[in-house]
């Protein structure tokens, strides 16, 4: 009687049961026809609005006039990049870019997740909308108008300063102190888009399973053991995906915000750096050299966003994208 070949492993016959219904790529593209077109707009606008933009970093070596173009303005090199780096403005913007990015992130990214932890907590759908739609209403009024409202409070002849002298005490204008600049930023910020950037959150709250709360409850735990327990642990994944966002874009801090108050408190406390591309770059027909700054920008963002989301990957998080071994 002939030997029979011993069956093959579980994983074995499963892993050819799977290659032999893989699809191709064309069945793929077939199959999902309706919803690539869906993402087609999207696509579309990223393409034309972001990637293509990139082109123009060019600019930043060449010594670019807008009549020559592109293709026939002369090439320096990484002259722009010299340029940039020799100007004391140009550290002077970037520590004062720093100092108000590390306020804003250590006292506002957590304004949003707290507030959306306290509107999760009321029990009335009522209130809870009539809150969020309050909180809501800042982010949609322009910066002209929020600065000019925190000058009739804040500035020289604001509320605040005229209460203190009607007190006896000495008046204070927060909006032209150098020094309370960048906590002045951070009130702004905080009063304009912490409601707004509580909807992900809010979201990512709606996802946890409800018999979490039920089963936490059944073994004894009380309303902070299982905020601890399961509501942090259930929105983590969202804190550390907007958290690595965030620090792609920590050297950009509000160039119209700044913008509208950069004079009050001089260059020395205002200039950021897209004050000093503006400023330094395009107003003075620097194109090379506001150029070279973006790209600076772009390149540190990015290896933020890359290091940080490897740091997470190694926490046990996915991150804002799966890692190769993943």
């Amino acid at each position: 009687m002939a030997d029979t070949a011993p069956p093959l492993p579980l994983e074995k016959r499963q892993k050819r049961r799977r290659q032999k219904h893989r699809l191709s790529l064309w069945q793929r593209l077939k199959r999902d026809k309706v919803m690539l077109l869906l993402t087609l707009p999207g696509l579309l606008y990223f393409i034309v609005f972001h990637y293509v933009p990139l082109l123009g970093y060019v600019v930043a070596f060449q010594d670019y006039q807008p009549y020559l173009g592109y293709l026939h303005s002369a090439w320096v090199g990484l002259s722009n990049f010299a340029g940039a780096f020799a100007d004391p403005a140009f550290w002077s913007a970037t520590g004062n870019t720093l100092t108000i990015a590390l306020i804003q992130l250590v006292f506002f990214f957590p304004v949003p997740i707290a507030l959306a932890l306290l509107l999760n907590s009321i029990v009335s759908d009522r209130i809870r909308r009539f809150v969020q739609s309050v909180v809501y209403l800042p982010h949609f009024i322009g910066w002209v108008i929020i600065v000019s409202i925190f000058q009739q409070i804040l500035g020289g002849a604001g509320l605040l300063p005229d209460l203190l002298g009607e007190l006896g005490l000495p008046r204070y204008d927060m909006t032209s102190d150098p020094g309370a600049f960048p906590w002045l930023l951070t009130l702004q910020v905080v009063w304009k888009d912490a409601g707004w950037g509580t909807i992900i959150i809010l979201a990512a709250l709606l996802s946890i399973d409800k018999q979490q709360y039920e089963a936490a409850a059944i073994d004894g735990a009380r309303r902070w053991r299982r905020l601890w327990h399961v509501t942090l642990p259930g929105i983590a994944p969202v804190i550390i995906l907007l958290l690595i966002l965030n620090l792609g874009q920590i050297l950009s801090v509000g160039f119209e915000q700044i913008l509208l108050q950069r004079d009050a408190v001089g260059p020395g406390a205002g200039e950021v750096l897209d004050t000093y591309v503006y400023y330094h770059g395009i107003k003075d027909n620097n194109w090379g050299v506001a150029a070279a700054v973006g790209l600076v920008k772009a390149v540190i963002g990015t290896a933020l966003v890359l290091g940080a989301n490897t740091f997470a990957h190694r926490l046990g998080h996915e991150g804002i994208y799966r890692g190769a071994d993943r």
